[in-house]
């Protein structure tokens, strides 16, 4: 078992490449080269990629991101500056998955599709390019969670998808009440109560497998650990598995002891507790770290058996385990191009609600979109290979796009 990424999903698509397209023309196409130089110091990192282009600079009235792009996309930009169908090229060099990749630059606006002599894009071109509308279902209370967390994201009605994004990682957190601003004032109170400073109960077991990382400004608010004997490393795979605990704050104490009793003879290869009040009060308050699918399963079910009915708090935008609410998983996703050197690499989670909140808010934008702006945001990510159903990754999830423009 691989948690489901051994699954296939093919999202029903119509055929669209004998219709007409053309270039959307609120995005301006600029070579790396023509770009201000303060710019082109900020970005020059993309230029690492030999297939870099430039990018999509959005209308300057809007909070819309600039979009990086490959030649390949440019090349289709200037082919469709004028509308026209889909050059023959693009079929040749994509095959099976040109179709997609035409979808996916529609949904995304950088193209439009023509529809009764006009042309549409993003929301307003879900009815062309979808064949099946997807019936979205909740199988489990953690996928409820998430439904939640997407509809209160749409009411928020915000515009600045970096934010939207932020509100949705953050949700179903508990807040800092008085109460446990006094139990948890700072990393020193929080190492206390979770028995983990020098007299502390679980220090002794700790201390034999472990090592305490030093704080730094990269890892701030956490407690994170290393084993002391490196497991090896797996050389078939460059994924990272990550196995959520969250325990509503009141139980944390007994969840967490719980956990470093699991982790004693496990393959994890690192693991990480929030260190003030924020910390332990986030959903994903416990976060444990595997190089295989089969060794996170070992340690949830040990979990599991140690923690029955143990109250949940729920971290929303991850894969339940076994339909439970204590415990959930997610996976890191690859680095991928487009992606400058001082900026972090995303999580799963910011990874999901980064590409939620940019359609969300697209899809909220459109004056012709039939979907509810959170629903688009789910058929957009069902492209990207992630079942938001169960919010676990299928197989594809991770290749790199046939066309880029991010």
């Amino acid at each position: 078992m691989d948690g489901g990424r051994n699954s296939t999903s093919v999202v029903p698509l119509r055929d669209i490449l004998a219709a007409n397209f053309c270039a959307n023309r609120e995005y301006t196409l600029v070579l790396f080269d023509r770009l201000p130089s303060d710019q082109q110091e900020l970005l020059r990192d993309l230029t690492k990629d030999p297939e870099f282009y430039g990018v999509l600079l959005p209308p300057s009235n809007t909070q819309r991101k600039p979009k990086s792009t490959c030649q390949s996309t440019a090349l289709l930009l200037y082919s469709l500056m004028e509308p026209g169908p889909i050059p023959a090229y693009v079929q040749a060099t994509l095959g099976a998955s040109a179709n997609q990749a035409i979808a996916e630059l529609v949904l995304d606006e950088v193209l439009m599709i023509e529809h009764e002599g006009a042309f549409v894009c993003g929301s307003a071109a879900y009815d062309l390019l979808y064949s099946e509308p997807h019936s979205h279902q909740t199988p489990t209370a953690l996928s409820d969670l998430t439904r939640s967390a997407l509809e209160y994201g749409q009411m928020l009605g915000l515009e600045d998808p970096t934010m939207l994004s932020a509100r949705l990682y953050a949700y179903n957190r508990v807040p800092l009440s008085p109460r446990w601003k006094r139990l948890l004032p700072d990393r020193d109170g929080a190492a206390k109560w979770l028995g983990i400073d020098r007299k502390g109960e679980l220090r002794p077991l700790l201390d034999d497998r472990w090592e305490l990382i030093a704080p730094s400004a990269e890892m701030e608010g956490w407690f994170q650990w290393s084993p002391r004997s490196k497991p090896p490393r797996n050389g078939d795979t460059e994924t990272g598995y990550k196995l959520y605990v969250s325990p509503t704050p009141e139980v944390t104490q007994q969840a967490f002891k719980a956990v470093v009793d699991c982790l004693a003879n496990s393959e994890a290869y690192h693991f990480k507790a929030g260190d003030d009040g924020y910390g332990l009060l986030r959903p994903d308050k416990i976060v444990l770290y595997f190089r295989s699918f089969a060794a996170l399963e070992k340690v949830a079910h040990s979990i599991a058996e140690c923690l029955p009915g143990c109250p949940a708090q729920g971290v929303p935008f991850t894969a339940a385990f076994n339909g439970s609410r204590l415990l959930s998983w997610g996976v890191d996703p690859p680095r991928q191009s487009g992606v400058l050197a001082w900026q972090e690499r995303e999580s799963w989670r910011l990874w999901i609600t980064n590409r939620i909140a940019v359609a969300m808010i697209a899809a909220s934008q459109s004056q012709n979109g039939r979907l509810a702006p959170w629903r688009f945001a789910l058929e957009r990510l069902r492209l990207d290979a992630i079942d938001t159903d169960t919010w676990t990754p299928l197989a594809a999830f991770g290749h790199a796009p046939a066309m880029e423009a991010n």
